[in-house]
């Protein structure tokens, strides 16, 4: 049984969301939440295994549906090893990408289907998803830039992608929004990174209220 919020955030690259996340994860720390910050793919040593392979540059052969696949195990191994037990706990769980990503990225950026792609990973989670995401809308060209611009930034096989590529990802987020519009937030992550973080965190503070009414 789920007792804690399972929280995911969302975008295109260079959205910063994983900027607004450690953001957030301190704020709600201030005021006494308990919380859990984790990414994907990644999150334990399985899935990070399985994320050095996904991401690897070298691996430019790599098959859409390989990588759907890949992907789905990743989150099985992340959701049964951390983020259930957590949520069981009654943590908020703060997760750099989920679902959303697969059906996006995979489903509808690389052409292999939102129903296919929906499918292997309604196997994997079993039911087990986000009470709310955000997702961090970025103009493909603005989120490119930023990360042409940090030297620090994690490069990886997707920041090899063409600009078309990334014009297909927002396209399918705004297919997912449209899908979801009762879970997902949109947030214009084109602004200055101090806007998109107090909105985000506006928003987790608006939902966790209504929780607390519930």
């Amino acid at each position: 049984m789920k007792e804690g919020l399972f929280i995911t955030v969302e975008g295109g690259e260079g959205a910063g969301k994983t900027s607004v996340l450690h953001y957030i994860e301190a704020r709600l720390r201030q005021e006494g939440h308990k919380v859990m910050r984790t990414r994907e793919p990644g999150g334990i040593d399985i899935s990070e295994q399985i994320r050095a392979v996904i991401l690897d540059v070298a691996h430019t052969k790599m098959d859409a549906r390989t990588e759907a696949l890949l992907y789905a195990a990743a989150r099985r191994q992340h959701l049964v090893e951390k983020v259930i037990p957590a949520l069981q706990a009654g943590t908020i769980v703060l997760c750099d990408r989920f679902i959303d990503s697969s059906l996006v990225y995979q489903g509808y950026a690389r052409g292999i289907g939102f129903k296919e792609v929906k499918a292997i990973n309604e196997f994997a989670i079993e039911g087990y998803m986000p009470d709310i995401t955000l997702y961090f809308d970025v103009e493909p060209e603005v989120g490119l830039a930023r990360i042409e611009a940090d030297r620090n930034r994690e490069l990886n096989r997707l920041d090899q992608e063409n600009l078309r590529f990334h014009q297909e990802v927002r396209a399918g987020y705004q297919l997912v929004l449209d899908q979801f519009p009762e879970r997902i937030r949109r947030i214009d992550a084109n602004r200055a990174i101090e806007h998109v973080q107090e909105e985000a965190l506006r928003q987790v503070k608006a939902f966790l209220d209504a929780q607390m009414i519930k």
